[in-house]
């Protein structure tokens, strides 16, 4: 792959993760629609497009995955949306992006994993900036949202862990999706009293759906394997970044001072932790 494709396909990718934050936002912000139709749209139009898209392969491949990973998913979708009815977008996805790598870092510690000198005092900056952003006062965000979001974070944590060393990532992500429908459709029929759909609303979803969520996975998937796995988690620290651009933008939020530093108490420990030798197991 030339570096000028890999480029643009890692590009789109983290647009695309930042392009989840700022529609769902959007839609649950400025529209009718209700957080249980926005997952179930989402993650159905999601499975549509996966499964389109190993359907035009030049050997069609069938759909894997499991239900373990699938229910992770489901919790991850189904948190998200309701964590951005109060969230403003840059604050929602610094802390899924926190919850994402100290959930996998913390995994890692149970299973035997030791971090270097340098990674602890990484891991230890990350997780003060998160308890800044996450202290009592006027710039901090709303406690239940940011307990759902956080909870996205840890779902999502743990179905990146269960997905790795999938054969066939986009086959596995298709099926996961797929064995989601169900149970987030089975989410809108509980909360169907709550129901409330409108045509923006509706069409913010399965944007969120097909293109930065399932087109936008299908990509990252084309790309990861010409990146090495600390360029992978390194590119990542774009994403809320981003959102935060995007947020300024589309959404006309402005990022507190409180925010920004914890963004870079946040990315920068994380980053620090990436920088990092690899952990060795105890």
């Amino acid at each position: 792959m030339s570096l000028a494709r890999l480029s643009l396909l890692t590009t789109l990718a983290m647009l695309a993760f930042a392009g989840n934050s700022v529609l769902c936002r959007m839609a649950l912000r400025d529209t009718a629609i209700d957080p249980a139709s926005f997952t179930s749209l989402r993650l159905v139009s999601g499975a549509a497009v996966l499964w389109l898209l190993l359907r035009c392969r030049s050997q069609p491949v069938v759909a894997s995955g499991n239900w373990g990973s699938a229910i992770a998913l489901f919790v991850y979708a189904a948190a998200f949306s309701w964590a951005y009815i109060q969230l403003d977008a840059a604050s929602g996805a610094l802390l899924l992006f926190a919850a994402v790598q100290v959930s996998m870092l913390g995994i890692g510690l149970l299973r035997g994993e030791r971090l270097g000198v340098l990674q602890t005092g990484g891991f230890l900056l990350a997780l003060a900036g998160l308890a800044v952003l996450l202290l009592p006062g006027a710039s901090a965000p709303p406690a239940m949202p940011a307990l759902s979001m956080l909870s996205a974070g840890v779902a999502w944590g743990l179905y990146s862990l269960r997905g790795r060393g999938a054969t066939d990532p986009l086959a596995a992500t298709a099926g996961n999706f797929a064995r989601a429908v169900p149970v987030t459709l089975l989410l809108t029929l509980l909360t169907l009293p709550r129901l409330t759909l409108d045509t923006n609303g509706v069409l913010l979803a399965l944007a969120s759906g097909a293109f930065t969520s399932g087109l936008g996975y299908a990509i990252w998937y084309a790309a990861l394997p010409g990146l090495r796995a600390s360029a992978a988690a390194s590119v990542q620290l774009s994403v809320p970044v981003i959102t935060a651009v995007g947020g300024l933008l589309l959404l006309g939020e402005t990022p507190s001072v409180t925010l920004a530093l914890s963004s870079l108490a946040i990315l920068g420990g994380i980053a620090l932790v990436i920088a990092g030798p690899k952990p060795a197991s105890h």
